[in-house]
């Protein structure tokens, strides 16, 4: 049975309408059956999507496909691009691996909490701009702390390399089970990031006197009212990664790691 593919595209960054006609014509010229989405207006029925844009638009659709088990690769079209595989100079070759089956597939973790699903991360603050919040953290029922901080990042390991690297957090490989909890701008010497098991529940309790804000995936925001409790997703995402990309080649190539400095 032929597959189904769709084209999936931000209409709001530069040049995709461009490359989502380019890569139709790609398309056309193999004879493959596809559809051209708006990000904003995805359907489920296909075998295999194609995301135009930078990380926030693969990372809508990776969640938006999630439910329906359909694999997605990023074109990249923002600046960093760590979830996407390819640029639009390498469409062609791009296609041929694909068709030649030259790619393997990731399911990677996803966190729940608050209704949402995030395939990055948690980022709880305190609402009230230029002034810290205190934070008590449990893991599985038992209080581990209480942060004095500008936040809190609950992070995914493929997250890891988004705001909780940013906010000083630990890189953790994507194929793992685990969950990173930074802390944003601790007052404390002694607050420091920790990884916990995938099977812990981690819940965030509101100090008294104090308002929040959660964003999911920087996407979602929402003000948090009560407990907010959080843990692994039944969900999976699943990233189509080309073979030669694997994830530390990744991490020299686009966040410059271990790269010794270039000689004067």
């Amino acid at each position: 049975m032929n597959k189904k593919y769709a084209i999936c595209f931000n209409p709001e960054m530069t040049n995709s309408v461009e490359v989502k006609e380019d890569l139709s014509k790609i398309l056309d010229k193999h004879s493959l059956e596809y559809k051209v989405l708006d990000i904003e207006a995805m359907t489920p029925g296909f075998d295999f999507v194609f995301v135009i844009g930078g990380d926030g638009t693969i990372l809508k659709a990776a969640r938006f496909y999630s439910d329906f088990d359909t694999p997605v690769l990023g074109i990249n079209l923002g600046r960093l691009g760590f979830l996407s595989q390819t640029t639009p100079a390498n469409l062609d070759s791009t296609i041929c691996k694909i068709l030649n089956g030259e790619y393997k597939l990731e399911h990677r973790m996803m966190l729940s909490g608050g209704g949402y699903s995030a395939l990055n991360d948690f980022a709880i603050k305190g609402s009230s701009a230029g002034r810290t919040s205190r934070f008590a953290l449990q893991i599985n029922g038992k209080l581990v702390c209480e942060y004095l901080a500008d936040g809190i990042i609950i992070s995914t390991p493929t997250g890891s390399t988004a705001y909780g690297m940013a906010a000083g957090g630990p890189v953790l490989s994507p194929d793992m089970e685990a969950i990173a909890i930074v802390p944003i701008c601790p007052h404390t010497f002694s607050a420091r990031p920790i990884v916990v098991s995938a099977k812990d529940e981690i819940k965030i309790v509101p100090c008294p006197n104090n308002e929040y804000t959660v964003a999911v995936d920087g996407q979602f925001v929402f003000n948090l009212t009560g407990d907010l409790v959080i843990t692994k997703s039944e969900k999976k995402a699943i990233l189509a990664l080309l073979i030669e990309n694997d994830f530390y080649s990744v991490l020299r190539n686009k966040l410059h790691w271990g790269v010794s400095p270039a000689k004067i």
